[in-house]
């Protein structure tokens, strides 16, 4: 495995090098009307909406931002989407960030982390997927970074791909997408089949709402 603590100073070096010489390219898209994205994705049905609290939302310093809830009749699944789609990561202070960061401070405890390939109708993916408790509560959780091109569920490949992409398109535009699933028990089965069937849902359509 790559040492990380060669890897993260030479990609944050890129990235100031970045910020240097592209302040004046980049070509930045108008943010997505993520309203508009459906309250029905196959089985899946919202049946509630979840606004961000203030606090929460000046924390993330997304540029569109929703949070909804999804159930599944037949399975009897919910699952919470939330979405925050940054315009420009080249300043440094609006990037996503990681839920490995942001669940832990409000008290959830991580019992299993891992990387997981999703094929869907618009392609492969790569996600995070985390199994994580707070008191008695258990959820599994998918995320992933996704831009135009790609998305990944690596926070570095993430960041490594801010520079290419920046060379190459002229923007830094990403969207983090979290998938939650309450677990009711230790096997997390369930839970993570349904994680899993949402996320190849929900993925082809985001591609079609978030700036291409």
């Amino acid at each position: 495995m790559p040492d990380l603590r060669l890897i993260v100073p030479l990609l944050l070096g890129a990235q100031a090098l970045l910020v240097s010489w592209s302040a004046n390219r980049e070509v930045a898209p108008p943010p997505p009307d993520l309203s508009r994205f459906p309250s029905h994705v196959r089985e899946w049905k919202q049946y509630r909406g979840a606004p961000v609290e203030h606090a929460i939302q000046a924390q993330l310093g997304a540029d569109s931002l929703f949070n909804r809830g999804y159930f599944d009749a037949s399975s009897g699944s919910e699952a919470d989407l939330l979405v925050a789609w940054f315009r420009s990561q080249l300043g440094g202070s609006r990037q996503p960030h990681s839920p490995k960061v942001c669940l832990p401070g409000a008290g959830w405890v991580s019992e299993q982390s891992t990387e997981i390939t999703i094929p869907t109708a618009a392609g492969d993916i790569t996600a995070a997927r985390d199994v994580l408790t707070k008191g008695t509560a258990r959820s599994v959780v998918l995320y992933w970074f996704q831009t135009s091109r790609r998305a990944v569920g690596n926070e570095w490949a993430a960041k490594f791909w801010v520079v290419a992409d920046s060379l190459r398109d002229r923007r830094t535009d990403t969207a983090l997408v979290r998938i939650v699933v309450p677990s009711e028990n230790k096997r997390d089965t369930a839970a993570a089949s349904a994680a899993l069937a949402f996320a190849k849902e929900i993925y082809p359509l985001l591609k079609e709402y978030l700036p291409r």
